[in-house]
């Protein structure tokens, strides 16, 4: 199999990079996360200028009907420059509608940049058990009514539209009776309390309250939101596991770098030795990483299931293992400056811990691997 980008994808990356240096420096990340917004006009219409927005949608809904390989090289790009827009939200969300093959006006918003979304899945009680799901959905002859709470939706209250998973049936943690729906956000009866989490990006708690949504909102069939919402949620996986790379690589050069002019000694840090060995092993970790970053983007659109959910975990897992050694490593060759803002260091720390936490911590997603029924053969 060949892993070689193409042309193509390769310009696109070069063309986001130029971008971000040009446009998305350090001091200016840092003037966006001190805003009220917390995220960049100027920078969202840039996104949609490089063609960014319109990449993952379908041609039908003018866009570029991007593969997860596409967007696996958009995702480093903007990991590397630790952009803290609501890309990644929309472009999760996005997968949602463009699965279920709905809401195609929607889809043609987000590929003209006009439009941003977020992922409502999570609740106080669930931690990272997608099944475990308090919010209900009481079917109506107009629809259907929301009641509930979800929790640290990433850039929940700057998004025009959410898609929101609710229990029609069933109890707690069954994956039957599980349906998703997409709400307008500023619909009556929903209520978004807006905070910054510790990597600088936004987050909201969101309450939904007798929220009336029309019978369209459901995405998917009635009785298949689980499918949908594992499929997806892979999908997202590999999204996260993608920028994580492109931290890793940015970390471990600013690493390097300082260790390459920080003398101790009247010598750069650099030459002693041991400090060579954590950098060698920095590097291992992260192209042992990017194999498996780069397996689930392949893997993540196999129709095979079973196949599709073993290796994102394996990925989620290999890549959450080597974003924590790579950070406390980056964060200890610095030294003390490697915890204050003033460096990036700390910065694509925090992010690459949050990346950890989502979509399935490392302990969640070894969990889920040894549950496949392959691996149990295989042993």
């Amino acid at each position: 199999m060949d892993f070689a980008l193409t042309q193509e994808q390769t310009q696109f990356a070069e063309a986001v990079r130029r971008w971000v240096e040009k446009d998305y420096g350090f001091e200016q990340r840092k003037h966006i996360i001190a805003s009220s917004e917390g995220i960049s006009a100027e920078a969202w219409s840039a996104l949609a200028e490089l063609g960014a927005t319109a990449l993952p949608v379908p041609e039908d809904q003018s866009g570029f009907n991007g593969t997860a390989i596409d967007m696996m090289v958009v995702m480093q790009e903007l990991g590397r420059g630790l952009v803290i827009e609501p890309y990644f939200a929309t472009v999760f969300a996005a997968e949602f509608l463009k699965q279920a093959k709905a809401h195609f006006d929607v889809l043609e918003q987000v590929a003209a940049g006009e439009i941003k979304l977020a992922v409502a899945l999570h609740e106080k009680q669930s931690r990272h058990d997608l099944t475990d799901i308090a919010t209900t959905a009481t079917k109506s002859a107009d629809g259907y009514t929301l009641n509930g709470k979800k929790t640290v939706v990433l850039h929940g209250a700057q998004a025009d539209k959410l898609i929101v998973s609710a229990r029609a049936s069933g109890a707690t943690r069954d994956k039957n009776g599980i349906q998703l729906f997409i709400v307008d956000a500023n619909a009556a009866g929903v209520t978004r309390q807006d905070y910054r989490t510790i990597d600088g990006y936004r987050a909201a708690d969101i309450s939904f309250t007798n929220v009336q949504v029309p019978a369209i909102a459901l995405l998917g069939r009635e009785d298949g939101g689980w499918e949908l919402l594992d499929a997806v949620s892979d999908y997202g996986v590999s999204l996260l596991c993608s920028e994580a790379i492109g931290i890793m690589e940015a970390i471990t050069s600013a690493t390097l770098e300082y260790l390459k002019t920080r003398q101790q000694f009247g010598v750069p840090i650099g030459k002693f030795q041991v400090l060579q060995h954590r950098m060698a092993d920095m590097f291992m970790e992260m192209e042992q990483a990017r194999s498996m970053a780069t397996l689930a983007a392949v893997k993540v659109s196999s129709e095979n299931a079973e196949e599709r959910r073993r290796t994102l975990s394996a990925a989620k897992a290999r890549v959450g293992q080597a974003a924590k050694y790579i950070g406390q490593q980056a964060v200890q060759l610095h030294g003390g400056m490697g915890v204050t803002n003033e460096l990036p260091v700390a910065h694509m720390f925090k992010r690459l811990t949050m990346i950890e936490l989502s979509l399935g911590d490392t302990d969640h997603h070894l969990a889920r691997f040894v549950a496949q029924p392959g691996f149990k053969n295989a042993a």
